[in-house]
């Protein structure tokens, strides 16, 4: 049958096409030139090692050694530049290849874990959007995991299966792209997405009554989460409620799975009679005496779970604060997949991570334009893509621990909906699911080790896809044109830090686990894919170099130890060059991605700050934890904002309120440091001595990344300020280091 499928199309139109950067010949000649200083920069230091002093020989090797590990990161990163590969999906292509009968259904995963740090308003905003899907809804389903197991949740998912009723044939008629309730009535009000409706009145009808009938929902889920419960005449409405009782606690309950709107039921159509997409809520079991692995154990439970009640082939995995906002997205994937040539070894397709509420020049430098315009699709142009852990579709085989040969052997069943007819009641469907979501279940199986997600490292979505590459697979990294989610940006400094500590100290592990890319994936993936995941995964150990170039450079200056050539020195050259070249093609690499130059210096200023804060105290965590002094431990980041923080974020002013105190103390001593090397250095410049001039060109650099801490040490009187607390204990360092580089070495 397939052979005689795969003949018909034979000189048929390919489904997507994959297209190379131009001008990498340059780039690689380009940097070569850098290479060719790093080379220079490493023999001047092996060539003029000084032995006067034992602190200037020291200083000198501190210094050797991060410019070593500066230049090797350097060449890792080049990975992800030498072959850029763009790809382009042909979706008309693929309407006109296939019905609606040969789509594959499609189940989406949506995780949510707390509902005070993520609001149930935003789960289910996440919720309706994925049920809005241009998409058939027979073959939608969409699954919640809460591992807060919290009625409130279950509360808003109800309301919200009520009022998508209303909300998905209002996007169909008025063939809506932002899909999302409270996105798209948030830019009605500013007027983005309604001028091509100005004149329509049957639409500004629907339009308020669909957007009353949001706010009274809205209000129904603001009053029940303000009691902190679920009134009673409110549980009769469905039978789920009665999971819950008294003795219910978020880390201490059984497994609860409630199928919401059951797909396979007639009379579970919208306004306008066609049939709803499934819709399931899921709380899998929870003990103290339990490891539950974080969001890995629940995306596990969710694909045994979806695999009893729809089992589609394709699975998209959600963050509750990432709604889908192209309502034709799955269709441009699905020519990944279904593209007969090359679809079949693809196991999953990522999007870039998108937000809609970036200041204009990104304070937090959350949007990394760059890397997902040029560091992804390098990786992508070795034939994989890193798996993000949200906005990815995978192929449920791969992500079920399937090897591609294994799978290719049963390719006559590929891309089409295998499950049986299932006649079971939901209450019956209900029962069966639950075993599966037990503590219990995966004791003695392979699940968190060659099936699902890996458990044991925080960011489990790196490593799982590293272990479906290592396994014969392909995967695909989409960028298109319309963003297709789009999620919510860190509003203060201390978010922001807290997000990436994480994400660095889990990175870090990975390269210190099995599963470090050059020993995992040796002779399983290309090299240019090994050093593609190091790109990241050594965040952490590249705090140790920065701290370095740091503090050393203005304590031997005050000293008055010489770390670099003079100018008049041909030595001065290699060292001038590699940062100017480096700056400069960063910032033209910004500005060709659409960033603003400002935009580029937010980005220098949190790099800096991430790398001396985030990143080194989680490269400091990840070794206590290898040495089995911790535990690992998952921080869920709160999502709630005050109006007081959201003024200042519009403002662009840096909030240092609530940041954590060690992390602040680590920044503002750092700070000082710089800005006292900084005075020094100007006063001998005036006195004539220009002998250790990049010296000071490094402290006022930093003193010029730093200036809004200064700025909120010594003005700023507001919450966001850096208190008078971690003022005096930095305050307290800067001057011990100083008085130490001065008197004691």
């Amino acid at each position: 049958m397939r052979e005689k499928e795969d003949d018909e199309i034979v000189g048929a139109p390919l489904l997507f096409e994959t297209k190379e950067a131009r001008f990498r010949g340059a780039y690689k000649l380009f940097a070569s030139t850098i290479l060719v200083s790093i080379s220079l920069i490493l023999f001047y230091r092996v060539k003029n090692f000084p032995t006067a002093t034992r602190t200037e020989s020291w200083a000198w090797i501190a210094m050797l050694v991060s410019e070593i590990l500066f230049g090797l990161y350097w060449i890792i990163t080049q990975s992800v530049r030498w072959r850029i590969a763009f790809q382009s999906p042909s979706k008309h292509t693929l309407l006109q290849r296939y019905d609606e009968e040969k789509m594959p259904a499609v189940d989406i995963f949506v995780c949510t874990a707390d509902p005070k740090l993520e609001p149930p308003l935003m789960v289910i905003n996440t919720i309706l959007s994925a049920m809005a899907y241009n998409y058939p809804s027979n073959k939608l389903s969409v699954y919640l995991s809460d591992d807060g197991g919290s009625e409130l949740t279950f509360y808003a998912l109800f309301k919200a299966s009520i009022f998508s009723k209303h909300w998905l044939p209002f996007c169909r008629k008025f063939n809506l792209q932002t899909r999302s309730p409270h996105a798209y009535f948030s830019a009605l009000n500013h007027n983005y997405h309604c001028h091509h409706h100005d004149h329509d009145d049957d639409f500004h009808k629907q339009c308020l009554f669909i957007k009353k009938l949001y706010e009274e929902m809205k209000s129904d889920i603001e009053t029940t989460l303000a009691k902190g419960k679920v009134a009673h005449s409110e549980r009769n409405f469905h039978k789920g409620f009665k999971e819950w009782s008294s003795k219910t606690k978020k880390q201490d309950h059984h497994s609860i799975v409630q199928i919401i709107i059951d797909g396979r039921d007639k009379n579970a159509v919208d306004e306008e009679g066609i049939q709803l997409p499934r819709v399931v809520y899921m709380a899998r079991e929870k003990r103290p005496n339990y490891p539950h692995h974080f969001k890995a154990g629940a995306m596990n439970a969710l694909i045994r779970v979806s695999s009893e009640i729809s089992n589609g082939p394709l699975i998209l995995n959600l963050d509750c604060d990432m709604y889908p906002s192209n309502a034709d997205t799955i269709q441009e994937t699905l020519c990944f997949f279904m593209d007969e040539s090359r679809g079949q070894n693809i196991a999953y397709v990522q999007f870039p991570q998108n937000y809609n509420n970036l200041t204009n020049n990104d304070l937090y430098a959350s949007s990394c334009l760059a890397t997902d315009m040029i560091e992804l699709a390098g990786i992508s142009g070795h034939g994989a893509a890193l798996y993000c852990g949200t906005g990815c579709f995978h192929r449920r085989e791969s992500l079920s621990g399937a090897h591609f040969k294994d799978y290719k052997a049963k390719l006559d069943h590929i891309m089409i909906n295998t499950k049986i007819e299932d006649n079971r009641t939901v209450d019956e469907l209900n029962e069966a699911s639950k075993l599966l979501a037990t503590c219990s279940y995966e004791h003695g199986t392979l699940w968190g080790k060659e099936m699902g997600l890996v458990y044991g490292i925080p960011v489990e979505d790196i490593a799982s896809g590293l272990a479906i590459t290592c396994r014969g697979w392909r995967s695909i990294y989409y960028n298109p044109e319309r963003k297709a989610f789009i999620g919510v940006a860190p509003t203060t400094l201390d978010v922001a830090l807290v997000q990436h500590k994480r994400w660095s100290e889990g990175m870090f592990q990975i390269f210190l686990s099995k599963y470090c890319p050059f020993i995992y994936g040796h002779g399983k993936i290309n090299i240019g894919i090994q050093m593609g995941y190091c790109v990241y995964l050594l965040w952490a150990p590249l705090s140790l170099p920065t701290l370095c170039y740091a503090i050393l450079p203005p304590l031997c200056f005050i000293r008055g130890i010489p770390l670099f050539p003079q100018p008049t020195s041909l030595w001065f050259l290699p060292f001038a060059y590699a940062f100017v070249a480096n700056n400069g093609y960063s910032l033209c690499e910004a500005l060709i991605c659409g960033s603003t130059i400002k935009s580029w210096l937010n980005l220098q200023r949190m790099r800096f700050i991430r790398r001396t804060t985030s990143y080194f105290f989680g490269f400091i965590d990840t070794i206590t934890k290898q040495l089995g002094l911790s535990q690992t431990n998952f921080v869920v980041t709160d999502k709630v904002v005050t109006e007081d923080v959201q003024k200042r974020y519009e403002k662009e002013i840096i909030d240092f309120g609530g940041c954590s105190s060690i992390m602040l103390t680590m920044m503002v001593t750092l700070a000082l440091v710089n800005l006292l090397g900084l005075l020094v250095g100007i006063r001998r410049i005036i006195m004539g001595q220009l002998i250790m001039i990049i010296q000071i060109v490094i402290s006022a650099m930093i003193v010029m990344v730093n200036l809004p801490v200064y700025e909120a040490l010594f003005i700023r009187s507001d919450k966001g300020s850096i208190s008078s607390n971690v003022m005096i204990k930095s305050f307290v360092l800067a001057s011990l280091a100083c008085f130490i580089a001065t008197f004691v070495f």
